[in-house]
């Protein structure tokens, strides 16, 4: 690996870190407001669905502290990856499909995701190896 990628592995996966772990933080203590002018309806009814739930957006906002956290400091890396991925998802699949207006940010969330599952693959390969029941079976 060169000295240039190393250097962007670091940065990406200080970045995407950072931002999930602010976005944990400022989530869980209540600064700052999500503006929901000109969201549509839909959009709208699934956020308010989220937060009125009571249980799904604290959930979601301590994983993505506590994830974005371990990849700012680079430790557990990998399991930070694999507890974000769902998250992605989702914020991937509301910003497409609900929300264009926020599919840039939704589309470089994805990519770094992708981009630093990739760097960390050694971690994910053990995981799509068959076992023996599997082979046996």
């Amino acid at each position: 690996m060169t000295k240039t990628f190393k250097y962007l592995n670091v940065v990406v996966r200080i970045l995407f870190g950072a931002l999930f772990a602010f976005s944990g933080f400022t989530g869980l203590f209540g600064i700052g407001s999500q503006s929901t002018d000109g969201m549509s309806v839909e959009a709208l009814a699934f956020a308010t669905a989220l937060g009125e739930s009571g249980f799904i957006m604290p959930v979601v906002k301590v994983v993505e502290l506590v994830a974005g956290i371990m990849l700012v400091v680079n430790r557990f890396a990998p399991l930070a990856l694999a507890l974000l991925a769902p998250l992605v998802v989702g914020i991937f699949g509301f910003h497409v499909l609900l929300e264009p207006s926020g599919a840039v940010i939704a589309v470089v969330l994805a990519v770094g995701e992708v981009y630093l599952a990739w760097v960390y693959r050694h971690a994910f390969v053990p995981m799509l190896r068959p076992t023996q029941a599997q082979v046996a079976a």
